[in-house]
């Protein structure tokens, strides 16, 4: 089953189950699947595009997150921190740190990196082996800290 799949039968059980904070959830991520296959001009998404637009929509709402704890709005950050973790049901097993480290060291191996001058390609590697498994900015910083 792919994601879009599975994203439709969520939303179906949502609905049944009157859920309607999950079932909000569920249509905002279907709407941005749908504009994405518009734009892509295809039937189906592959389920890499499918975690890509998942990963922008959590982004979106942890910069919300954010600016409702700084405006004082707990309860609206609250929300969107239940948004998150319903978005965070589609993405696929995270790296765990021992995992991301190894990869990033053998990445620099591979790739032949020598100083933090080659941080990009390094980045770029992982980034394309992790596909969707762990954050840009957790890369980046491991890689800086691992680059002599």
């Amino acid at each position: 089953m792919t994601l879009t799949e599975r994203v439709s039968q969520e939303l179906k059980a949502a609905m049944l189950a009157r859920d309607a904070e999950r079932l909000s959830t569920l249509r905002l991520l279907k709407s941005a699947l749908g504009y994405a296959q518009i734009e892509r001009k295809t039937e189906t998404l592959p389920d890499a595009d499918v975690v890509v637009i998942v990963q922008k929509e959590i982004k979106k709402r942890r910069d919300a997150i954010e600016h409702y704890e700084k405006g004082g709005r707990s309860e609206s950050a609250a929300l969107e921190q239940r948004e998150v973790k319903v978005l965070e049901s589609f993405l696929p097993q995270p790296l765990t740190p021992e995992e991301l480290a190894q990869l990033v060291r053998d990445t620099i191996q591979e790739v032949g990196a020598s100083s933090k001058k080659e941080m990009g390609l390094v980045i770029k590697a992982v980034q394309a082996k992790a596909a969707g498994r762990a954050d840009g900015k957790t890369i980046s910083a491991l890689v800086g800290k691992l680059l002599p």
